[in-house]
């Protein structure tokens, strides 16, 4: 098995656990409430008549599903990508629950080979997916459909990680850390600046996340540097 599919075998087999033992919204995982950066951002578009939003790597809803919420007054849609078939099922399964169905596409879809349309959607969001594109070559080309795909005055809220590392708590030992693109967070910044010259930059900042997690039933601390950038396409 190559390194990317063992990656992708070893993140389904994390997700499908959660997914199966935290519940949406209740509290004990990092499912417990969404992105407050994505809703922050949602507010700006609170009085627009007809939104229409992509969420990348949109796993059970924990942003899908607010900002669905949003739209019950008004008119819209949200396009919800994931690879999982679990992701997809729990989505579509909470989305009746919450009473958003009508609002909610799902797509069954690795996010590398979903196409986004020129000026499609008008916010565009990808918190802790980019990291799972195959390459760094693949990810500058997903962030240029990302600003091809963005209406003007849309906006793209994009969460990613850089700097990964994850060491085995029990001997120091370095580990490969299960993500695809895992690169400098000065070469990650670099990027992101230059695929949104001409943009306005709303925030962009860098925040050190440390966790203790299990691989294959041993405990490891996997560090990362996550960079928050949200930009707005301007007419």
């Amino acid at each position: 098995m190559d390194r990317v599919a063992n990656i992708r075998s070893e993140e389904k087999k994390y997700h499908d656990f959660c997914y199966d033992n935290y519940y949406l919204f209740e509290p004990g995982s990092w499912l417990h409430r969404p992105v407050k950066t994505v809703i922050d951002l949602l507010a700006e578009y609170k009085d627009q008549e007809y939104l229409c939003v992509l969420d990348l790597g949109s796993g059970i809803g924990r942003n899908s599903i607010p900002i669905a919420e949003s739209m019950k007054n008004r008119d819209g849609k949200v396009v919800c990508v994931d690879l999982l078939e679990s992701a997809i099922d729990k989505l579509n399964s909470y989305s009746h629950k919450y009473g958003v169905e009508q609002f909610i596409v799902t797509r069954l879809s690795d996010i590398e080979q979903f196409t986004i349309e020129q000026e499609e959607y008008d916010i565009i969001v990808a918190v802790s997916s980019l990291e799972h594109l195959s390459s760094e070559s693949a990810l500058e080309r997903k962030l240029n459909e990302l600003t091809s795909g963005t209406k003007p005055n849309g906006a793209n809220c994009i969460i990613i990680g850089s700097n990964i590392r994850e060491v085995n708590l029990e001997n120091g030992q370095e580990l490969d850390p299960m993500f695809e693109v895992n690169i400098t967070t000065e070469s990650m910044l670099e990027i992101l600046d230059y695929q949104y010259a001409g943009w306005e930059v709303r925030n962009r900042f860098v925040k050190q996340l440390e966790f203790e997690i299990d691989r294959n039933g041993q405990s490891v601390k996997l560090t990362s540097d996550c960079v928050t950038f949200i930009a707005k396409k301007i007419v």
